[in-house]
């Protein structure tokens, strides 16, 4: 996975470029995001992998609807490469540049069962303050947490679940 991230890495960045300097960011992230789902499918996966598959034919396969020339020209320099398998990595890592550009920090909330807005509402006045930034808050249920809930916001991690109380508790005390 890391050497896919290497690799996907310098055509995130050339994406980006791209889009930030046309002032298309959402178009381009839309197109990449489609692009992706599409690509990430084992069927496709497995026909983007054919020798005789066409840089056109894989273009026309993966692109969304309407994607402007440059994604279009993005897309087949992907192909040419044989390089169009890293469209997943390539949009989440475009998707990152977007955030830290827009001053925005991306969270995952996962709870034990479904938060009230107000909840929410606090989490993410709570996070702002703490970064600084805008913040988009993704939710998400998982019933083994118990309780309470888990914020995920990129290289910060909050486990405010009661299965991570009790399995501190237990390290603590086996400790």
């Amino acid at each position: 996975m890391s050497q896919n991230l290497t690799l996907a890495r310098p055509y995130a960045r050339a994406a980006f470029s791209l889009a930030r300097d046309a002032g298309r960011s959402a178009q381009w992230s839309d197109a990449l995001a489609f692009s992706a789902r599409v690509a990430a499918d084992p069927q496709v996966s497995a026909l983007l992998g054919h020798p005789q598959l066409s840089a056109a034919d894989a273009i026309a396969l993966i692109a969304i609807d309407g994607a402007d020339e440059s994604v279009q020209r993005f897309l087949a320099l992907l192909a040419d490469n044989r390089r169009l398998a890293l469209l997943p990595e390539i949009s989440g890592l475009f998707e990152q540049l977007r955030a830290e550009a827009d001053r925005v920090v991306k969270a995952k909330v996962t709870s034990a069962s479904d938060l009230p807005a107000a909840e929410l509402d606090a989490i993410k006045a709570a996070l702002t303050k703490r970064f600084g930034r805008q913040v988009d808050i993704e939710t998400a249920v998982d019933a083994s947490l118990i309780g309470g809930a888990v914020i995920d916001a990129g290289d910060v991690v909050i486990d405010g679940s009661l299965k991570g109380k009790l399995a501190r508790l237990q390290t603590a005390l086996a400790g």
